[in-house]
């Protein structure tokens, strides 16, 4: 739903619920003098017995150092949990305070904050607002007026889409997470890269506060405002926790059941979307990545495929993770300054015949989903935690030996693609011929496939067979494509930057390296983590892998914990070298 539309619904509630209640002026009406104050209280998601509920309030009036809004529901509705406010109630009454971080409220600034509540019956919105015991009138979704927030038609309103630039890495700094940077430069040799930018990971609800004291999602954009300046900057933000996440892969499973679509939503992204809205990052570029290696299971670990699985066949019929998609894209992308990129598994994943346009198609099902558009898609990226190649230069797809194809190497298995930047570009060209976006950009995830060191080919190998041709010359040294978790010998790749190739955002590291991809042993844990066989070295494999060895290093925590043997490897291996 577009914000002008979700605004004026909400001045509808307003006059239905008021029930001859007088309304104050509303602010198309008079003056900005005149008005201390404006509330825009919007439901942003409703079902039978709840909702969840935005509220953006603006200080018209002197500065505050502490604020105080106030209102009383006209029927049963109860708050039950909320954000960036302290909410309290008493019967119909309800009272929200700042928090310490968002107290000050100068004249012409507005402040955010959202909520979750109960209801029976009616759902009515407030009919009178007050800001420290001033009454304030109520947002009349007018978007014609000039005070009002949501009018897509305000330079200065920071939740306008067509204010988003083209490329949101050129001419920008890119967040260094500082908890990553610090655990990285405490590493022998980790000072040559603490500074290098990374994804911060949302990979629970728990993680939009901050997991067992560490930063949450405001204390990240509050540092990178810091790090920003006078100049722009990009923020790295991973949304990561679909229902049933990760149906393919134990190791990246979430704490969300498969059928929990409601709490994803209420509970996860809308909270994001409220501090992402909050007018205090406004200058900021945020990058949302979102939810990866979800759709493309979809697409090749289900029946009839040999790779299915049950998890991903459960998926697959509930569509949970479309609607999951759709939704994030919608919310997210209400917020002018988020760039929201899908992503698009790897060109060892998808790039075959039978996967390639099945996946863009199934991309253009889940961002026209729970209200999404394509114009809410800003880009796609690949190769998220993974480790294809970025360019195999030894050899192409159109080569032959001895008049084989290397299409037909055991390595290649008639895939399209030998590396992501072919497969990205290729992959944008499709999908921008599905109807997205002419200016669609890509990002290629470069964190650990460099395949440096004394292991990488300097040319093609032997002509004997196309076999040995491909891998006496393949960067890539992975016993087999469907390798994914904490591969031996891998390296850091190309270091992040904007614009490195045609129809490419950004090389980036969205996978922080150190990080582990799945412990290699059953480790008891409470973040709903299983123990997947993909990360035990001594594992012979399954269809996916075309029953090789896993090529997983020994030793290794559960996803997410710090690795440090995997972090000294993937310096040791790095290509571009380490200086």
């Amino acid at each position: 739903m577009s914000r002008s539309r979700t605004a004026l619904l909400a001045a509808l509630a307003l006059v239905a619920g008021a029930s001859g209640t007088a309304v104050a002026a509303l602010p198309g009406d008079v003056g900005t003098a005149a008005v201390p104050c404006t509330v825009n209280y919007q439901v942003q998601n409703q079902w039978s017995t709840g909702f969840t509920a935005a509220v953006t309030v603006t200080n018209h009036s002197a500065a505050k150092s502490n604020w105080t809004v106030k209102w009383s529901y006209a029927g049963t509705q109860k708050v039950t949990s909320g954000w960036n406010a302290k909410l309290s109630q008493s019967g119909t009454a309800v009272t929200a305070a700042n928090e310490s971080y968002n107290a000050a409220l100068a004249t012409g600034s507005s402040v955010s904050f959202g909520f979750q509540g109960s209801y029976s019956g009616t759902n009515a919105i407030p009919a009178t607002f007050t800001l420290d015991g001033v009454t304030c009138n109520v947002d009349d979704g007018d978007p014609t007026d000039p005070t009002d927030p949501t009018d897509p038609t305000d330079p200065t309103d920071p939740t306008d889409p067509s204010t988003r630039v083209n490329n949101p890495y050129e001419g920008a700094k890119v967040y260094v997470n500082p908890e990553w940077s610090q655990k990285a430069a405490a590493e022998p040799g980790g000072s040559r890269i603490a500074n290098q930018p990374t994804g911060v990971w949302l990979d629970r609800t728990a993680a939009i506060a901050g997991v067992n004291g560490g930063m949450g999602l405001r204390d990240h954009l509050d540092e990178a405002l810091e790090q920003k300046g006078s100049g722009e900057l990009a923020i790295q933000l991973v949304i990561y926790n679909l229902p049933g996440r990760d149906c393919a892969a134990l190791a990246s499973n979430g704490e969300l059941g498969p059928t929990e679509i409601d709490k994803y939503k209420t509970q996860y992204i809308d909270p994001i979307a409220a501090i992402l809205a909050d007018p205090k990052y406004a200058g900021l570029r945020i990058v949302t990545t979102v939810e990866i290696d979800s759709l493309p299971n979809l697409v090749t670990n289900t029946t009839p495929r040999a790779t299915a699985t049950p998890n991903c066949d459960v998926m697959k019929a509930n569509g949970n993770y479309q609607k999951g998609v759709g939704y994030a894209l919608n919310k997210l992308g209400d917020v002018g300054n988020v760039y929201n990129y899908i992503d698009a598994g790897h060109h060892g994943w998808l790039g075959w015949d039978d996967n390639f346009g099945a996946s863009a198609d199934l991309f253009k099902v889940a961002a026209t989903t729970e209200g999404a558009t394509v114009n809410d898609v800003h880009g796609f990226i690949v190769n998220t935690a993974n480790y294809s190649a970025l360019k195999e230069q030894n050899f192409t797809i159109n080569d032959t030996v001895n008049g084989t194809s290397v299409r037909q190497s055991k390595w290649v298995d008639w895939n399209r693609y030998t590396d992501e930047q072919s497969y990205a570009q290729a992959m944008r060209d499709k999908l921008v011929s599905i109807g997205f976006d002419t200016n669609l950009g890509m990002l290629i995830d470069t964190s650990r496939n460099g395949w440096g060191g004394t292991q990488r080919p300097t040319g093609p190998g032997a002509t004997t067979s196309v076999d040995t041709y491909v891998d006496g010359g393949r960067y890539d040294r992975r016993i087999h494509l469907g390798n994914w978790c904490n591969q031996s010998g891998a390296g850091l790749g190309e270091r992040p930057r904007a614009n490195p190739a045609t129809g490419i955002d950004a090389y980036v590291w969205m996978k922080p390296p150190g990080e582990s991809d799945g412990a290699s042993e059953e480790i008891a844990n409470d973040e709903g983590k299983g123990f997947d066989r993909m990360c035990d070295p001594t594992y012979t494999g399954n269809p996916r892998n075309n029953n090789n060895l896993s090529g997983a290093l020994p030793n290794a925590p559960l996803s997410g914990h710090w690795f440090s043997a995997q972090f000294q490897q993937l310096m040791q291996n790095a290509y571009p070298p380490l200086s």
